[in-house]
């Protein structure tokens, strides 16, 4: 197993997440950085979610869905346009980066990466549980980075 980590130039694990990456804000996604892919990955997927959500949305919120992220790719820059890559629905009913857009108090973010054996073959409208199923069994190594945002 390799060590695969994420992290991110504009906050710590744990900490804030800029103000400017709030879906009522700029929304864009944060810079992240990527290490340590194991040299046997073919691809990389990114999935942003708000567990806190669960009370007062009765679900895990989905903030981005992305797949097929070449596995040499080190950084993922601010406001990235995902070209050569393939985004999914996040939870606002739209594709791409939806930020944080906490209700009533502080919400943790995660950011999960995960290694894979494989290329997703899935749709422009495919979700995170669509992505999970598909890449089952082909998760080499995963990171996890959290980030806090507040209304």
């Amino acid at each position: 197993m390799a060590d695969l980590s994420l992290t991110s130039p504009a906050f710590e694990d744990g900490e804030r997440i800029p103000r400017e990456h709030g879906y009522t804000e700029a929304n864009t996604n944060p810079p992240l950085d990527i290490d340590g892919v194991p040299g046997d990955a073919l691809s990389l997927a990114l999935v942003v979610d708000d567990p806190d959500a669960e009370e007062p949305a009765g679900k895990v919120w989905d903030h981005w869905v992305v797949w097929n992220v070449a596995p040499d790719t080190e950084h993922i820059p601010e406001g990235w346009s995902a070209e050569d890559v393939s985004e999914g629905q996040n939870d606002y009913g739209e594709t791409g980066w939806g930020g944080p857009n906490p209700p009533e108090r502080e919400h943790t973010y995660r950011f999960l990466l995960y290694a894979l054996d494989t290329k997703l073959g899935l749709s422009p409208n495919a979700t995170k549980d669509d992505l999970y199923d598909a890449a089952g069994g082909h998760v080499l190594d995963k990171a996890k980075l959290h980030g806090t945002y507040a209304p």
